[in-house]
């Protein structure tokens, strides 16, 4: 799997709900340098993917998604993403760069979002990131400890093991004592194979059982605000969207993507609002009641959303209507107002 985030400006990437993201197999990350990127958060619903994309026009920024299901393709109408106008309005970066079937952990995001950030600077202009997935906002502020430091000898070992044996043998030995990562990892990928096995044989835990820990303690210098909204506008928001969702043929799409000639990873499927439409189309709930369902399960995840913010030092809380004043917003994202 190749992950490409860039794309030249003002055109769109177009290679054809925020959900938690997977977290096994992650590797040790630290946090991103972080210096003149800014942050625009909020729980699903606040609106923050149109605002990001006019902040964007006015600093001459580039956008990158904190969104964990905005990065598949063909899961459009439930994802809320971008549209394909905004991205040819301004580039966005880490969307639609997978296709469903397959998986995408935590380090790999972080990976890719710092490959973004690299590339982005290199045409020296701002970097915004816009999303609502906590998980990938904490990550990309303290960076993840996964697990015990390298061992360069059992390194060294196993990857002299891959040499004379081949990966394959070592991508065996994986799946003997830990099938779920072996099941994430292509027999390819070495490094991620070693990083898996002196996991296991360093603590005697399978790494796709391990929790994941952040490395850092919290980054005061970042730039982030969240959007809150009154709790009660926020809902009547969220119950909108997904009635509209369901309007524009959300069942019509996840029909498609169950037509796939693959089926959809763990991830995709248990994605907010495909997960229950899915359980439609297999006849297990009626319309009206799937639609429900996904109302209460979307207001559950921004109540999930906001306890995350709230508990971030480095996020500064922002009231939705300063939206309508992007300027003022601007001068509280860069500091300009303090």
């Amino acid at each position: 799997m190749v992950i490409s985030s860039s794309f030249p400006a003002n055109q769109v990437h177009d290679p054809g709900n925020s959900a938690e993201c997977s977290v096994q197999n992650c590797d040790d990350v630290g946090p991103l340098s972080l210096a003149q990127s800014l942050f625009l958060t909020g729980p699903t619903g606040s609106g923050k993917t149109a605002l990001g994309v006019l902040l964007a026009e006015r600093i001459g920024a580039e956008v990158i998604s904190m969104d964990s299901m905005a990065i598949y393709r063909r899961m459009d109408i439930g994802t809320a993403k971008p549209s394909l106008e905004d991205r040819r309005r301004i580039p966005h970066h880490l969307v639609d760069v997978l296709e469903p079937w397959e998986e995408f952990s935590l380090a790999q995001y972080l990976q890719a979002a710092s490959d973004a950030v690299e590339q982005i600077r290199l045409r020296h202009r701002p970097v915004l990131f816009v999303g609502g997935t906590p998980l990938y906002l904490k990550a990309l502020l303290r960076g993840v400890d996964s697990g015990p430091p390298p061992d360069r000898e059992l390194r060294a070992r196993l990857e002299r093991e891959a040499a004379e044996q081949g990966n394959e043998a070592l991508h065996r030995r994986l799946a003997a004592v830990d099938a779920a990562a072996a099941a994430r990892i292509h027999p390819h990928d070495l490094r991620r194979v070693v990083r898996a096995l002196e996991v296991f044989e360093k603590t005697g835990v399978p790494i796709s059982a391990r929790q994941v820990h952040f490395a850092g303690p919290a980054n005061e210098s970042a730039r982030v605000i969240w959007l809150d909204l009154p709790r009660d506008e926020l809902y009547r928001r969220i119950n909108e969207r997904v009635v509209a969702m369901f309007d524009h043929g959300l069942i019509d799409e996840v029909r498609c993507l169950r037509n796939l000639e693959r089926p959809l990873s763990r991830t995709a499927s248990q994605a907010l609002g495909y997960k229950e439409a899915i359980e439609h189309v297999e006849g297990r709930r009626p319309l009206p009641e799937t639609i429900e369902l996904v109302q209460r399960h979307s207001r559950q995840f921004a109540k999930r959303q906001l306890t995350w913010f709230r508990s971030l030092p480095e996020c500064r809380r922002v009231p939705a209507e300063l939206a309508a004043e992007p300027d003022k917003l601007l001068a509280v994202l860069t500091g300009r107002n303090q």
